[in-house]
């Protein structure tokens, strides 16, 4: 290991991600504006990006992004890892094509026993011709309509298939809208958008992989090579990452690993305050990285990937949240320091608020678990 590459504690790269994410100081941007600079959100739960970005943009109100959802701004779709996400429509037609490959083997990896046998390119071509009608269907409802020529794998897997991988999709308002439930219904994103997804880079190039790069860590840099794989999902970045090395600052961790960033992006102090914020489940905050501990230890990792929603107390999880009633409840996982339990309580009433639409204001703080 070079000597001369500076070393970025713990702290330093919690300042920066927090910084990047829009959570040390909340932004003054149109909704579409903070949702490209995120490079999307994480969003199979509908109802959370609005927590998310409440917790990020001053002055947050529900229409800003339901608005955007119906005039189509903003679209609902299966990208990065596979995962239902809030991406702007510039970006998800930009980027979808570089998702392909990888789309379809995260469902194989689901189902290639069901999957046996189907020629992926006939099956979508099939669901093209079902979706031509321009009607909008359900994954059950697109499975079903070429199940007769396909029958043996079932229609999970069929629909699974074309609505996530196959066939480019935007999930469909009012799924999404505040405060709605709705099943999710695809229409093609040419249909729905009115522009075709972009055409794959010719062979030898990359240009959707560098800009990738580049958006990954203005959003969540300093990171590593690993920790760009685990936002998108996308193994073949390591040429991208060569392509633009030279336009990037190197960094190493406590542990050694290389990191990259841009030369000026914010890399505050670590000694920058950071007040507490209430993230939803599933936020990229955490999943956005394999090493997730420059915000949560590895003692809560699980909690990631369960769906908790967390608080971060000083910019790491320290406790969980939850809404019943009006009521904003939350129990700590470590001790709180009095003033730290006192921000904890403003910030969960400012929530409750915002989550019942001026009607309460009521948090419950739980007892702090044995130090």
């Amino acid at each position: 290991m070079s000597g001369h590459t500076p070393v970025l504690g713990i702290r330093a790269l919690n300042r920066a991600t927090l910084a990047r994410q829009l959570l040390l100081d909340r932004a003054d941007l149109p909704v579409p504006d903070a949702v490209a600079h995120l490079g999307g959100m994480q969003a199979q739960e509908p109802q959370e990006p609005f927590v998310g970005l409440w917790s990020r943009l001053r002055a947050f109100r529900p229409p800003s992004l339901s608005d955007r959802l119906t005039d189509r701004r903003l679209v609902r779709t299966h990208l990065m890892r596979r995962t239902v996400h809030l991406v702007t429509a510039d970006d998800v037609l930009a980027w979808r094509s570089r998702h392909d490959a990888m789309l379809r083997q995260k469902v194989l990896g689901t189902y290639r026993r069901e999957l046996t046998g189907v020629d992926l390119a006939e099956l979508a071509a099939a669901g093209r011709e079902v979706m031509s009608d321009g009607e909008p269907r359900s994954m059950g409802e697109l499975a079903r309509a070429v199940a007769g020529r396909w029958p043996a794998p079932g229609p999970r897997a069929l629909g699974e298939m074309l609505a996530a991988a196959l066939i480019p999709m935007a999930q469909l308002p009012p799924r999404g809208l505040w405060r709605t439930r709705a099943g999710a219904r695809y229409l093609p994103l040419s249909d729905w958008l009115g522009r075709d997804v972009d055409p794959p880079s010719p062979p030898g190039t990359d240009p959707v992989g560098r800009a990738l790069v580049r958006r990954y860590l203005t959003a969540f840099g300093p990171a590593a090579s690993a920790d760009l794989r685990a936002w998108c999902g996308l193994a073949g970045l390591p040429a991208a990452v060569a392509a633009v090395r030279e336009e990037l600052v190197v960094f190493r961790d406590e542990r050694g690993r290389e990191l990259l960033d841009l030369p000026d992006a914010p890399r505050p102090d670590p000694g920058t305050p950071a007040p507490v914020r209430f993230l939803p489940a599933f936020d990229n905050a955490i999943l956005g990285y394999h090493d997730r501990g420059r915000v949560i230890d590895d003692a809560h990792r699980g909690l990631s990937v369960a769906g908790a929603r967390v608080v971060l107390v000083d910019g790491r999880v320290a406790a969980t949240w939850n809404e019943d009633a009006d009521t904003v409840t939350v129990a700590p996982l470590r001790p709180l320091a009095e003033a730290d339990r006192a921000a904890v309580e403003e910030e969960g009433r400012a929530l409750a608020s915002f989550l019942s639409g001026g009607r309460s204001d009521r948090v419950r703080v739980g007892a702090s678990p044995d130090a």
